[in-house]
């Protein structure tokens, strides 16, 4: 059973942002630790590890969603990470920092946080939650 056109299009939608995402920090991982220290969350000592982290799941995402297997799990994954967003951008929000990046693309493709940066966090976790369903039918139906 093939999956849906409307899931295939929420998988390689994903896998293009996840992989733009990816190398954006990837082109700059110093500008990327800079942003991610901007935030002013984590001792020093754990910004180059976060921040490679990050960057890593990322891609990790992208090629998981390329592969096509275990589609439902992809989707947890790709619910968790927004939400992790979701919530750093929150706090951020919250402390009233002003950060002229937040760091979704890295430094090349610098958006500001602003109050509607959380927004897009919430509905990447809708549209997640849409390719869990519409995997986990397929899953149901093989």
């Amino acid at each position: 059973m093939r999956l849906s056109d409307s899931t295939q299009a929420l998988r390689w939608g994903f896998c293009l942002l996840m992989l733009a995402a990816a190398i954006g920090k990837l082109l700059d991982m110093p500008g990327f630790m800079s942003v991610v220290s901007s935030f002013r969350v984590l001792p020093e000592w754990l910004i180059s590890p976060v921040a490679w982290a990050l960057m890593l799941t990322e891609l990790g995402l992208a090629l998981w969603l390329v592969k096509g297997q275990n589609l439902s799990v992809a989707a947890l994954c790709l619910f968790a990470m927004h939400f992790l967003y979701l919530v750093w951008t929150v706090i951020a929000l919250a402390r009233g920092l002003d950060l002229p990046n937040c760091g979704c693309f890295g430094v090349y493709w610098p958006r500001p946080l602003r109050w509607y940066t959380p927004l897009e966090d919430m509905l990447f976790m809708a549209l997640a939650l849409l390719l869990w369903r519409g995997s986990r039918y397929r899953e149901a139906r093989v």
